[in-house]
């Protein structure tokens, strides 16, 4: 991911809980209009061979008339609890895919750093929780650059940039990333925000701006009660969700949101590199969404629409 792309990059992408849930693990199924079920539910035994794209998966997901989805419920509005459900921007376009492809995607909530290596133990058949595609999750290399597995394929469908989330008011006057050299910020762990911050930190050493200290936290949620708490001047994360958080944490009182539009990078449904059939069939998907509309349908109904695209794209990050 560039400087925007976390779950995430910052200038040098990400997640969260508006509503300050933490992750739930649980399976629990994207119904073809977009409503979810309750947990607990069990999927339909095979899928509808009559939609348009069915015959493009793997056999084994036409038999078993699911894409099991790997996510991070804690991530308004890409993807977030609501009650017993999993809803947002993701499940949404998921929903929408599924009819195209005839099969229901059941996502599961777990930790964010946890997703992409349950993909070749077939935990999961995708991961879809504002995965930043980056060349180094492409070649499965960790944080360090060092080779920790095969890799992932990305169907990049959305864009954002870094989000800077700092208390309503923005007492420290923050304005882009270089602002805050110096102080302490907040990341979730795990994210290409938390690089992005030990990538920041470098530079603001470098150029001479004062230290950055930065605090990993398992989640976002925690990280922006760091920052109403005063123990950080900022959270990084992705610019939709901290808009989000903005507008809804504390009634619209306790946060304000930066963007840094020129950071754009994509966010990518993640599978196993072997498994070309289902991220050539998931592409198709995406292309045939946005071209009837229901994709414009899916983000527009959370206020996602600057991170729209206009057609998939396979390992488009860098």
């Amino acid at each position: 991911m560039t400087a925007s792309t976390t779950r995430r990059s910052t200038a040098s992408k990400s997640r969260i809980a508006a509503v300050g849930a933490i992750a739930v693990a649980g399976a629990l199924l994207v119904t073809g209009c977009g409503d979810q079920t309750k947990k607990g539910s069990a999927p339909e035994s095979s899928g509808s061979s009559s939609a348009p794209l069915f015959s493009k998966l793997p056999a084994a997901i036409q038999k078993a008339g699911v894409i099991k989805v790997g996510t991070d419920a804690t991530y308004a509005p890409m993807e977030f609890k609501q009650g017993e459900n999993i809803v947002g921007i993701d499940p949404d376009i998921a929903a929408a895919l599924g009819k195209q492809l005839g099969v229901k995607f059941e996502f599961t909530s777990g930790t964010f750093d946890t997703l992409l290596g349950a993909l070749p133990t077939g935990r999961y058949d995708a991961v879809m929780s504002s995965v930043s595609d980056t060349k180094a999750r492409q070649e499965g290399l960790d944080k360090d650059g060092k080779k920790t597995g095969t890799g992932v394929d990305f169907v990049d469908y959305y864009t954002a940039s870094t989000g800077i989330l700092v208390k309503k008011g923005n007492p420290q006057g923050i304005k882009s990333t270089d602002d805050l050299c110096g102080k302490t910020i907040a990341v979730q762990r795990g994210t290409t925000y938390e690089q992005a911050a030990k990538d920041l930190a470098a530079k603001c050493e470098k150029d001479g701006k004062g230290k950055l200290a930065f605090e990993p936290f398992a989640t976002d949620a925690e990280a922006q009660t760091r920052v109403k708490a005063g123990g950080a001047v900022a959270d990084l994360n992705d610019s939709p969700v901290a808009a989000y958080i903005a507008k809804t944490a504390g009634g619209g009182a306790d946060f304000e949101s930066v963007a840094n539009p020129s950071d754009a990078g994509p966010f990518g449904i993640a599978v196993d590199k072997k498994n070309t059939q289902l991220r050539d069939a998931l592409s198709q998907a995406l292309d045939a969404i946005i071209k009837d509309g229901s994709y414009k349908t899916a983000i527009d109904k959370w206020g996602g629409a600057q991170g729209a695209v206009t057609k998939a794209a396979i390992n488009g990050g860098s």
